[in-house]
């Protein structure tokens, strides 16, 4: 049976109330979930993610259902790891200067959740089984330190000799390494930061032959350096290989992804991977692919869940997307990335193209939005601008606020997303705050959000595309799906409640299904390589509503993507030493249409 999801993940994310240190201790209150481990296990499918209380649920990746987790766990520590090991699921959590605890159990959602007293401290940690019974655990989240790995007692979780250093952040030679938008901030060289901290200490009244603490002195090297954290270790076994994939650049970059190394044992020597980076989603609506984890689901295919990317409200303000992933014919790891925030279809059970593209496709794109009433500067049209950092704000809290959209004609409607954001909401905590690494307070109340969504042909005849006025649920990316399609001109938004009678806001009310006229012309474009490790791309306007910018290291092997809606992009993720192709894709409402792929050179 064929099933739709669109990203991000549909489901409750939960309200943090951050205590901001850098502030003055100001609350910022967002919604945030990240860092996901997913896994099968007993026939079902579970994503931990960080600060959300809980686990979510699905028995076909699609519909997934929140459950609270008990307050044994550490609920409040971030990066949670999760692993099926024989009869068991493991799970344990991210905790400096403190030794970590691990935590087993036979029932995720019931219990009891047996704890392993730890012995050492650590940051995004990973355990891996291998074939042959032995564990192995990965760490590591800083800019001037490696991801680590060790082996480990299966009974105690004690460390088996010492660890060992696997991943070392490189951004010099690994363009996608850099943090900043589209990878734009190039770290200082090892004699440029001496010189750095050489001087800050100087300002400081700092001594030079002074000695710093080890942790303080990383973390100054880290802030100085504008160094790339490397981070979010997961481990996974194919065909005899060991496939270690990390974080890079930064969760509140729209460049954030997963890179992967590959070695003959588990404890290496790991060498990067040729096609890297492994997952990374640059453009559309909703930006960001890092620190995630890849799985096998029940028909064989895998998947990778991974962070995508808001920021606005607070640099963490965080959501969970699932793509498809595969393994080539070369030993290559692929994710399938190219639309990743548009519909996407799923065979349950069965085992299918990774690379197959979207039935429906995007038709509000600046489309004609009005409203009932609006703040300057957060007009209708933000929520067409397929921009999540920007939205439509109602200019008052008042039940029954709606936006309206004319998609300009009729069109075969399938799916529609429904997008809400938060904007500078202004409530008092209404519970402790934790002192863990952030402050902060999560909220596990269940709010409502619920709206009703009308379509029409005219614009004065309407009918009830979605009631859900009397919903007990608070999705604030719902997906709607209608397989065989509407005839809709005109959609009707209204929204009559939404979490502490906050100010509606919608940061994208996305349409997709299908046109009757030509797919957009094939685009003619050049691309340049502008150094190692950075390439333009210009593209001659087809009238397309937007563009795919893909490359790789064959024709066939076009691994990576960047989703846009102008004609001229720099894109900072390449390898140094290697050859690339290129290739523009065009879509509109009627289709997507395959440019021609050219060599772009080493450089």
């Amino acid at each position: 049976m064929k099933k739709y999801f669109c990203n991000p993940v549909n489901i409750n994310y939960r309200y943090q109330f951050n205590q901001d240190t850098t502030q003055g201790n100001q609350i910022i209150i967002d919604r945030e979930a990240a860092d996901p481990s997913m896994i099968l296990f007993r026939g079902r499918y579970y994503i931990f993610a960080s600060m959300t209380l809980g686990v979510w649920v699905s028995d076909d990746l699609v519909k997934w259902e929140n459950h609270r987790l008990p307050d044994s766990l550490p609920l409040y520590d971030y990066a949670p790891d999760v692993r099926v090991m024989g009869e068991y699921v493991y799970f344990c959590a991210s905790k400096r200067g403190e030794a970590c605890n691990f935590y087993r159990t036979k029932d995720v959602l019931n219990g009891p959740y047996e704890e392993i007293p730890g012995t050492f401290d650590f940051w995004d940690p990973n355990l891996f089984v291998d074939d042959d019974g032995r564990v192995y655990f990965y760490w590591g989240c800083a800019s001037v330190k490696p991801i680590w790995g060790v082996e480990l007692d299966p009974e105690t979780m004690k460390p088996i000799g010492e660890k060992k250093g696997l991943i070392w952040g490189d951004s010099f030679s690994k363009g996608f390494e850099r943090m900043g938008e589209d990878n734009s901030i190039l770290p200082l060289t090892s004699e440029e930061l001496d010189a750095a901290v050489k001087a800050f200490m100087k300002k400081q009244g700092i001594p030079e032959d002074m000695e710093i603490p080890e942790v303080q002195l990383d973390m100054l090297k880290g802030y100085l350096g504008k160094a790339p954290y490397i981070e979010g270790a997961w481990m996974n076994k194919f065909n005899g290989k060991y496939y270690l994939q990390y974080a890079f650049a930064g969760a509140q970059y729209n460049i954030y992804g997963d890179g992967v190394y590959v070695a003959d044992s588990p404890l290496g020597d790991f060498k990067p991977l040729k096609s890297n980076p492994y997952s990374f989603n640059p453009g559309g609506f909703m930006p960001g692919a890092g620190h995630g984890s890849t799985m096998e689901d029940k028909a064989g295919n895998l998947w990778h869940t991974a962070t995508m990317r808001i920021s606005v409200q607070h640099s963490f303000e965080r959501r969970v997307g699932i793509w498809q992933a595969g393994l080539d014919e070369e030993g290559d790891l692929f994710c399938n990335q190219r639309y990743g925030d548009w519909p996407m279809s799923l065979e349950e059970g069965e085992k299918q193209d990774p690379w197959r593209e979207p039935e429906w496709y995007l038709l509000s794109y600046q489309k004609a939005v009005t409203a009932s009433s609006y703040e300057e500067g957060k007009g209708p049209e933000k929520a067409a601008d397929e921009n999540v950092q920007t939205w439509w704000r109602a200019a008052t809290e008042e039940p029954g606020q709606w936006l309206q959209m004319d998609l300009g004609e009729a069109y075969d409607v399938h799916a529609v997303q429904i997008n809400f954001a938060d904007d500078k909401i202004k409530i008092p905590v209404p519970g402790e705050i934790h002192q863990t690494s952030q402050p902060r307070y999560i909220d596990d109340r269940d709010h409502l959000t619920r709206w009703t969504l009308e379509g029409s042909l005219d614009g004065k005849e309407w009918f009830m595309l979605e009631d859900k006025s009397q919903a007990k649920t608070d999705l604030t990316h719902d997906f709607l799906v209608w397989e065989e399609g509407k005839q809709i001109r005109f959609l009707k938004l209204t929204i009559l409640a939404v979490a502490y009678d906050q100010k509606p806001c919608i940061s994208g009310l996305r349409v997709f299904g299908r046109g009757s006229v030509a797919p957009a012309k094939a685009p003619k474009f050049t691309a340049k390589r502008l150094n190692e490790i950075d390439m333009e791309v210009s593209i001659e306007d087809s009238g397309a509503t937007g563009y795919n910018i893909l490359w790789g290291l064959s024709p066939d092997k076009l691994y990576h993507s960047y989703l846009l809606f102008g004609t001229e992009k720099r894109i900072g993720a390449l390898m140094k030493g290697s050859e690339y192709y290129v290739r523009v894709d065009a879509f509109n409402e009627n289709g997507i249409t395959h440019g021609q792929t050219v060599m772009l050179g080493r450089g």
